[in-house]
């Protein structure tokens, strides 16, 4: 028996520290080569007003390098809180790639963010929405360019 649970803690140990890897120290793939060659997808973005949370960009637009650290700010607007169950990245092309589960260490009710992540050189448009606690969405989309 003690065997046993001192076999699960060297798992949860484990666990533990190969998980705050990925958000904390290795670079995660956020866009593959192959996802960046797809055709172009729509990129319109909505021009109503809205109430839900805002999504901006901190990390600079054009990044150099294959490797960066990506930060998006949510807003959270009127007293409401982030819905984090609610996040979604979606790489604009076709057709679209959903990139949620590549950020999701890196989701916090302030925002996204991963202290390194790879992309190809050129052009990325990225839609990130997000909703609320009363269920309002905001929806933002950045144009990320690696050179």
């Amino acid at each position: 028996m003690l065997t046993r649970v001192l076999n699960v803690r060297r798992l949860i140990a484990i666990s533990v520290l190969l998980m705050g890897g990925v958000a904390n120290g290795q670079s995660i793939q956020l866009i593959k080569e192959d996802e960046a060659k797809l055709p172009a997808g729509s990129t319109a973005a909505t021009r109503a007003i809205t109430r839900g949370p805002g999504v901006k960009l901190v990390t600079p637009e054009a990044v150099h390098g294959k490797a960066f650290p990506l930060k998006i700010a949510f807003e959270p607007r009127g007293g409401a809180a982030v819905d984090l169950a609610s996040v979604k990245v979606e790489y604009l092309k076709t057709p679209v790639v959903d990139l949620t589960d590549r950020v999701k260490p890196g989701i916090k009710a302030d925002g996204i963010e991963l202290s390194s992540v790879n992309v190809p050189a050129g052009a990325h448009p990225i839609r990130v929405s997000v909703r609320d606690s009363e269920g309002r969405q905001g929806i933002s989309v950045i144009n990320l360019t690696a050179q």
